[in-house]
């Protein structure tokens, strides 16, 4: 605890993290699509900016069965960390990768005859390691995304290679739609159904694997057919959802009780004076328009925060909104703080969260979050989150 609190006072800028909203989200999550559907916790990109490691530990502990992530470094640096849940790697492998999986008992996508050649002969020769001598693979099936897994005309022999494979065992079948936030998009639909054509195929084959899964955050969110018995939020669980549409305009879904995880906050580093038509910044590109007062912050887009944001965000300064101006640059953001009174070196600044406690009393509670953020840069909260910089250090609540 002291060391936390020494960050959180001598930091420039940090991220803190709320290990209890994570948890509350899980549960949450657990409790909407039901107990009998298995949550597989996506904790890549290391946790989308929050830490890999500790949410990992956090959602392991809160009951997570399955954690998700993207590679075989991702998975075997959480077991170096001694997490013992189940680690689904859910774009692929790599070549050479494959005696790694089946030591650190992952769990990989494939969707590549080579993949199941590969495995097959490092689970062969890994066989006492394995339960049941077995190692249980997913098998990706593409439904109309066009991005990762297998064709339905790939299907067929597939299914007789994992037939015939002595140390594989086929445990799941997924795919991932495309536009699951879209209510009324066909697409989704043709994928839908798609997936139950896929699923046949398997049957024929006398493969029926116990985990089916295709469901992201917004189709576990809204689209309870896609369920099956497993699903992958990621978004979700870190506090956001999603925007939905029908027909072109927002749609309203059942809302979950979610909670931002992780706020981002930095310090006054100098507040200066600047007369009226001042240039402020690179390139001059916000000048003032009457005497003005600006604060210099020490964040920058070498922490993540996102140079499109120039002259259109807000920080909270002292409870009140406080507008980005001038270009942001590599360390150091500038906001006009000329509406708020008594703004000194070391004041707290909100990048993304809401204001609390004292401020909350100045200010009402006002807040940014990363979907503001990500709006302002045509983007979405994922690029946000995922963009916060390694120098800018996590403190765990």
């Amino acid at each position: 605890m002291p060391e936390r609190r020494s960050l959180i006072l001598d930091g420039r800028t940090w991220a803190e993290v709320s290990l209890a909203a994570l948890g509350e989200n899980f549960h949450a999550v657990q409790k909407h699509v039901g107990a009998d559907v298995t949550i597989c916790a996506v904790v890549k990109a290391d946790g989308y900016g929050h830490g890999a490691i500790k949410c990992a530990r956090t959602l392991e502990a809160e009951g997570a069965e399955w954690l998700g992530v993207t590679s075989a470094a991702e998975g075997m640096a959480l077991r170096g960390t001694g997490v013992r849940a189940r680690i689904l790697l859910m774009t692929g492998i790599w070549k050479g990768e494959e005696d790694g999986i089946v030591a650190q008992n992952l769990t990989p996508t494939i969707w590549e005859p080579w993949h199941i050649e590969l495995l097959e002969r490092s689970a062969h020769k890994r066989q006492l390691d394995l339960p049941s001598h077995r190692l249980p693979v997913h098998l990706k099936f593409d439904t109309g995304m066009n991005r990762l897994g297998a064709s339905k005309d790939a299907l067929p022999r597939l299914c007789e290679m994992l037939s015939a494979c002595k140390h594989l065992s086929l445990e799941g079948i997924s795919t991932h739609l495309a536009s699951a936030e879209v209510l009324d998009d066909e697409n989704a639909v043709r994928q839908m159904k798609c997936f139950e054509e896929g699923l046949a195929v398997l049957r024929n084959y006398g493969l029926r694997p116990p985990l089916v899964h295709m469901g992201n955050s917004a189709a576990m969110s809204a689209r309870p057919e896609t369920w099956k018995t497993m699903v992958r939020p990621g978004i979700a669980l870190y506090g956001y959802s999603l925007a939905f549409t029908r027909a072109g305009e927002p749609a309203a879904v059942p809302e979950l009780p979610l909670r931002p995880v992780l706020s981002w906050k930095t310090r006054v580093l100098t507040v200066k004076e600047a007369a009226a038509g001042q240039a402020v910044g690179y390139m001059g590109t916000y000048v003032t328009k009457a005497r003005s007062r600006i604060a210099v912050l020490p964040v920058g887009y070498a922490d993540g925060y996102p140079r499109l944001l120039s002259n259109r965000a807000r920080v909270i300064v002292r409870g009140e909104y406080a507008p980005v101006v001038g270009r942001v640059s590599m360390d150091l953001t500038i906001v006009d703080v000329s509406h708020i009174r008594d703004v000194a070196v070391g004041d707290e600044v909100i990048l993304i969260g809401k204001s609390v406690g004292k401020d909350a009393d100045k200010g009402g509670g006002k807040s940014v979050d990363a979907v503001e953020l990500a709006r302002l840069c045509e983007s979405v909260p994922y690029e946000i989150l995922c963009g916060l910089s390694q120098r800018v250090p996590r403190v765990y609540l």
